[in-house]
């Protein structure tokens, strides 16, 4: 039987930590809790950690800025819970490489789900024939997940990977923003959302992110891969 998954819950209220912790059990998970950030990006840095649930107001620190920090070297997936349902949160949390922006309004049976639908999209997938997709210095390994830019390994959070492997599963093919919106921000945000995230991409990927050569943008359409 494998070991179940770790999740770190980042909050300094005693009651939600509590209540998600239960929850969290039930389903077979370890919980291990934080109260602010400095106490998680400890847990963080001495445990192995595959999901974490982070508010966002919280003494010193916010949760934004322990986000930044965790993605500067780490793609684990993290889940925005907060009290604040205003757009302008939402699309920072999302941008900054959150992976989900949930209310703090929700039932706990929606926030398990949306750490198990999480925990899914960023799981390694059963091996397709070995498939590796080589575009030169940029290579994806779908058996693995694994995306290398002139032989070295690049983390991509799982929405950077999976929009990374959309586009080149679909080569010349031009997705709008309104596509992009719906397949992988759940409608939230606009343009800017979808530039932002794909200007995080490109600064992993393109030799020159000012002068793209995979990830090109049509302009007022969307954006398209070349595999040049």
């Amino acid at each position: 039987m494998s070991e179940p998954n770790t999740i770190l819950v980042v909050d300094d209220d005693p009651s939600i930590v509590e209540l998600l912790r239960d929850f969290l059990e039930y389903e077979n998970f370890h919980v291990i809790t934080a109260c602010n950030t400095a106490e998680a990006w400890t847990v963080f840095e001495q445990s192995e950690v595959h999901c974490i649930i982070l508010d966002i107001m919280m003494p010193g620190q916010n949760g934004f800025e322990l986000c930044r920090r965790i993605r500067a070297e780490s793609s684990v997936p993290i889940l925005f819970l907060s009290a604040r349902s205003d757009d302008v949160d939402k699309i920072r949390g999302l941008t900054l490489g959150g992976d989900d922006y949930i209310v703090k309004t929700a039932s706990p049976g929606e926030i398990i789900a949306r750490v198990k639908a999480v925990l899914r999209r960023s799981a390694p997938r059963r091996p397709m024939n070995g498939r590796i997709l080589d575009f030169g210095r940029l290579k994806l390994n779908l058996s693995t997940r694994e995306v290398t830019v002139d032989g070295k390994n690049v983390v991509l959070t799982p929405k950077e990977y999976e929009s990374l492997r959309l586009f080149v599963e679909h080569p010349r093919h031009v997705f709008s923003y309104e596509q992009s919106l719906a397949k992988f921000w759940d409608g939230v945000g606009d343009k800017h959302t979808i530039r932002v995230h794909l200007g995080r991409l490109r600064d992993k990927i393109e030799s020159d992110p000012n002068q793209p050569k995979h990830l090109v943008n049509v302009w007022g359409v969307g954006y398209r891969f070349e595999g040049g």
